[in-house]
């Protein structure tokens, strides 16, 4: 279970991902979330982003999250590709996957 980058080998590509929690986490706790970026936001939320393998990833990526305690506010399938030029509808570039946890 590691968001680590595939080999180029094995044709898979890893998708980049967004994960917002209410609160402020620690930037230490890259590491331990297999490397994921974390950014503090205005909002009082933290981001983690970066890729992640695949949904098994994923799963263990958000276990660690679960068990940091804070509340998981969204996870999100992020587009790498730029969402510019004419007819592109920039709403495109995220896919939800979970907007909101009620607790």
């Amino acid at each position: 279970m590691s968001a680590s980058h595939p080999s180029p080998d094995d044709g898979h590509q890893a998708e980049q991902y967004e994960i917002r929690l209410k609160g402020y986490l620690d930037a230490r706790w890259s590491a331990w979330l297999d490397g994921l970026s974390l950014s503090h936001e205005a909002d009082g939320t933290t981001l983690i982003a970066g890729p992640i393998t695949d949904q098994a990833a994923l799963h263990g990526v958000l276990r660690k999250v679960r068990d940091l305690g804070l509340p998981l506010l969204a996870v999100m399938a992020v587009d790498p590709r730029p969402a510019t030029g004419p007819g592109v509808n920039v709403d495109k570039a995220h896919t939800p996957l979970n907007t909101e946890t009620h607790r």
